[in-house]
């Protein structure tokens, strides 16, 4: 495994479009940065359709979900479907894990961001600021999230919107301000991007708040923040960068179900038979599904 190199939250281009005033670009820009050496094993949690380039290893909880707004799931590297809460990797597996818009999914952040700094040596953890969560909810989101002196401040959301007063002011005064001009120009201040090493500082200012209420079906228009002109263009360059960028050869010799432990019992005499895993100590059964383990019971 690599070593970890003092973490930078920034690429040098980054900070250069920062700087003269191009902060959408240095936003964009950040999926192709990750701060460790090329000897480095990076696992992205909460992959989905747009995986970072440096990740060696996908996990995703699901292949199909309206949670990442219907888009396909790319797994044109090793991957795994399963959830946060219940890795299914020993410890220490990784040097780096990456967990950018998933982390505000969870009703269990704790045991969440346990298994993040049990797996890895340090990672990254990136979602939307507890004040756009607050003012603009996704009713998928189950936590605010901020920063504050270097730790995480999490609020354990009881329903989807919290404040529907504030919401139905902000709706009518500025969203059109907000999502049009302010977020797409500056990105950094709505966005939480926190790097972390060792260790995970983290508070739950509310852990008794029980977050697992049922999504409504319904679709809120209200709460779609337009993604702006030239998303097709931005994405099809982020494409070609991150294939151009990833670790394409060193991805293909990883043989994935020799990285797992069975995520029940913890034990890692897994053994193919047929198209599924076979914990050989609980005896679980996890399916395999073209290549990609289905780690969850």
């Amino acid at each position: 495994m690599g070593k970890m190199k003092t973490i930078n939250n920034e690429s040098f281009l980054m900070k250069v479009l920062k700087r003269i005033g191009l902060e959408r670009n240095a936003w964009s820009l950040r999926r192709l940065y990750c701060p460790v050496d090329k000897k480095a094993f990076v696992l992205e949690v909460g992959s989905g359709g747009n995986p970072y380039a440096r990740s060696n290893v996908l996990l995703d909880a699901y292949e199909e979900t309206r949670e990442r707004h219907w888009a396909p799931l790319v797994y044109d590297r090793p991957t795994v479907i399963g959830f946060v809460e219940k890795l299914p990797f020993p410890d220490k597996s990784f040097d780096f894990v990456i967990a950018s818009h998933v982390l505000e999914h969870s009703s269990d952040p704790a045991k969440f961001l346990s298994e993040l700094q049990r797996v890895a040596k340090a990672g990254y953890i990136e979602v939307p600021d507890a004040f756009m969560e607050r003012v603009n909810p996704y009713r998928d989101h189950r936590l605010e999230v901020t920063v504050r002196d270097g730790e995480l401040i999490i609020r354990k959301k009881s329903g989807w919107m919290e404040e529907p007063s504030t919401v139905e002011l902000y709706e009518e005064r500025v969203k059109q301000l907000l999502t049009r001009e302010l977020i797409p120009r500056h990105p950094f201040s709505f966005h939480v991007r926190f790097y972390w090493e060792g260790k995970i500082p983290f508070r739950i200012v509310n852990p008794d708040t029980d977050s697992t209420w049922e999504a409504p079906a319904s679709v809120c228009e209200g709460n779609n923040i337009p993604r702006g002109d030239g998303l097709g263009i931005r994405n099809a360059v982020l494409e070609f960068m991150r294939k151009h960028c990833s670790q394409n050869e060193r991805n293909k010799k990883i043989t994935v179900s020799e990285l797992l432990k069975c995520p029940e019992c913890s034990a890692g005499d897994l053994t193919l038979e047929s198209e599924s895993l076979v914990c050989q100590e609980c005896k679980r059964s996890y399916s395999v599904n073209n290549g990609i383990p289905m780690m969850y019971s």
